[in-house]
């Protein structure tokens, strides 16, 4: 698949270096780019035009009073999933949004927590020639132990960076 963006300009040549710096590399780009998810400490796994696979660990800094990961922080997990993945097919001049995102919190989380999101072909080439549009993605996050702790839908949107020019209307200051 071609890369369309310098986000996914990026990752093609993270890809290039030696297997065990990948996921170090990537989490690095990311957390850089996305300071939360840098604070949170959020690993990027699998990165490819198809799959995103992050990880966070349940460490001190984003856990709940129950020693679990904390719901925002799943939030953010799957967020950044989602965002990372439509990232990878938003050409440059156009600007990707989180417009909404559902979580049904269901169980409680142990450990670890795994977040995985797929587009499809048909999805991807919707974002790469749509200049507007909106998808909704379902990413799957499970804990260290195979339990889905949240059910997360997230809707995408993306625009262009440049807000076409309008014409003023009578009597309004220009």
């Amino acid at each position: 698949m071609d890369c369309i963006n310098n986000l996914s300009r990026m990752v093609v040549k993270i890809q290039r270096a030696p297997h065990f710096l990948q996921s170090w590399l990537l989490s690095q780009l990311f957390g850089r780019a996305v300071k939360f998810a840098g604070t949170a400490g959020i690993c990027i796994r699998q990165l490819n035009f198809q799959q995103a696979v992050l990880q966070q660990s349940n460490h001190r800094k984003v856990q709940n009073h129950i020693g679990s990961v904390h719901a925002a922080a799943m939030a953010l997990l799957g967020e950044s999933a989602s965002g990372f993945l439509v990232g990878m097919h938003v050409p440059d001049d156009r600007l990707p949004l989180l417009k909404s995102m559902k979580l049904d919190y269901v169980k409680r989380a142990s450990g670890q927590l795994t977040a995985t999101v797929s587009l499809t072909t048909e999805q991807i080439q919707y974002i790469r020639t749509h200049e507007k549009g909106e998808l909704t993605l379902q990413v799957q996050i499970c804990d260290q132990v195979g339990v889905v702790p949240v059910i997360a839908e997230y809707v995408w949107a993306w625009v262009p960076r440049v807000r076409a020019a309008t014409k003023p209307v009578a009597g309004q200051p220009i």
